[in-house]
């Protein structure tokens, strides 16, 4: 794919006289590029056609035009029109108006979501605009099509323009590039097709003014490094580790949101290590990044070799294909933290289970300072932490009832992460596999074979305490109920 776009840059540039003049948009015909429509969502290609027959222009733009020209199968289709979202909202019934940063129409077909926006310029921030702390946001904004916080952040974004200026607002060039379903052409606005050539991300305008508009595309860029293979071009990168820490003023629900997309999308170890190489990781898991740093470990855990290993885990399984949930992944990220906090619980003297508990309590409560984490998730992720003190607990009845406990199959998944990143449990993996797969009479066979300290490593059962009878008050009768209720 990335031959015949070759073919198609020079084909490309070579309608202007010099390149160092390259004068923008570049159209590309239909007989210059593979874009076909049989490439595209079928819904999408309605939107556009429905909107064009409204009078209305409408583009497909950015990931999916980009990533069918890289050879990678596009997965969200995003149209751009110049109509408003109140117009787009007119025109399909199956529609819904979403956001107040930005302004958006989701075009529902099913279990497919067709986003479509609207073109925006870039609004000029001058003294007379209000700028507002986040506390006060709400209030400042209402009524206004565009505004900053204190700290240059965008926080609302509804000035509408034409499709030039749409280009300049965007992120990075590959993400400038759009198609025109009237006529098939391809139009690049800001060098994006010689980029993906160069195979390099290059942020649209001043890296600094961009990062500080939206600190968020730190992230975007080191997410499309990870997923492409590019290299981040030198003034693109440069000034990443210097305002990194202005991902400490973005909301912890977008920063969870980003997370699943960074390190859940198929590329997660190239992605954890240019986080940290750019400093963005701190902000994101701050206890677990300090512990990293620290270079604590013991016996049981290798704290970079566990996350790597879930991490790889989650990659095998999305490029083949497999789902994965997002609180797996984030139980992966956290569990060092926990077990750094449930030995310094049992150190004062806490029981394993209580101590297990208050460092979950505890790793979590940071946790969501930074990305916040729904219950939904943060329940699941404790059962899977719990898992991995019961599994070990086996014998008798205990191995059938955990293996019927909803939270099984996640719990003994993140076992053999432990142990494949070198965490010595005694075979408990196998021993669990084997489980599994047996018969009835293997299952119990095997419970048999356990060796006999790993019950009397647990001690014995307590029992409960019996309940004396209350006395009716004839002491003569007293002595004979008790030896009588003993028996």
């Amino acid at each position: 794919m990335l031959t015949g776009l070759k073919s198609l840059v020079r084909k490309a540039t070579s309608l202007f006289a010099s390149p160092k003049a390259q004068t923008y948009p570049i159209i590309i015909p239909r007989s210059d590029h593979s874009l076909s429509r049989q490439d595209l969502s079928p819904n999408a290609v309605k939107v556009l056609y429905r909107l064009n027959k409204a009078g209305y222009d409408a583009f497909l733009v950015g990931g999916c035009v980009r990533d069918h020209l890289i050879g990678i199968e596009p997965k969200d289709f995003d149209v751009v029109t110049n109509a408003t979202p109140e117009e787009v909202h007119t025109i399909f019934s199956n529609s819904r108006l979403i956001g107040r940063r930005f302004k958006l129409v989701h075009v529902t077909f099913g279990r497919e979501i067709i986003e479509v926006s609207t073109f925006r310029a870039n609004s000029a921030q001058d003294d007379s605009d209000d700028t507002a702390e986040e506390s006060t946001t709400q209030k400042s904004l209402k009524g206004k099509d565009s505004a900053r916080s204190a700290h240059g952040i965008v926080l609302r974004d509804n000035v509408y323009g034409n499709i030039e200026e749409d280009a300049e607002r965007r992120d990075f060039t590959f993400n400038a590039l759009y198609y025109n379903v009237k006529d098939f052409s391809i139009h690049d606005y800001c060098g994006g097709l010689k980029d993906i050539e160069s195979k390099q991300i290059r942020i649209i305008g001043d890296a600094r003014q961009r990062y500080q508009e939206d600190p968020v595309r730190m992230l975007r860029a080191i997410r499309f490094a990870g997923k492409l293979g590019f290299e981040l071009e030198a003034e693109t990168a440069a000034p990443i580790k210097e305002m990194a820490h202005l991902l400490d003023h973005i909301p912890p629900a977008r920063l969870f949101e980003e997370v699943l997309k960074l390190l859940g999308s198929g590329n997660g170890i190239d992605t954890f290590h240019l986080l940290r190489q750019y400093g963005l990781f701190r902000y994101l898991f701050p206890d677990t990044d300090a512990l990293l740093q620290s270079g604590w470990k013991r016996n049981d855990i290798d704290p970079e070799a566990f996350i790597l290993q879930g991490l790889k885990n989650t990659d095998d399984r999305i490029q083949s294909g497999k789902t994965t949930a997002p609180y797996f992944l984030y139980a992966v990220l956290l569990w060092p933290s926990v077990a750094l906090r449930h030995e310094e619980f049992q150190t004062q003297g806490m029981p394993a289970t209580p101590a297990l508990h208050q460092a979950a309590n505890m790793v979590l409560d940071n946790q969501v300072a930074s990305t916040a984490i729904p219950r939904r998730f943060s329940t699941p992720m404790r059962e899977i932490w719990d898992m991995q003190y019961r599994l070990p607990k086996r014998y008798g009845k205990r191995a059938f009832l955990l293996l019927e406990h909803p939270r099984f199959r996640a719990g003994f998944d993140f076992l053999l992460i432990r142990e494949l990143s070198g965490t010595n449990l005694d075979g408990l993996g196998d021993w669990w596999e084997k489980f599994q797969h047996g018969t009835e009479s293997q299952q119990r066979d095997l419970i048999k074979s356990i060796d006999s300290f790993t019950k009397d490593n647990e001690g014995p059962k307590k029992r409960r305490p019996r309940r004396r009878r209350k006395s009716n008050g004839n002491t003569a009768n007293t002595a004979p109920q008790s030896e009588a209720f003993d028996e």
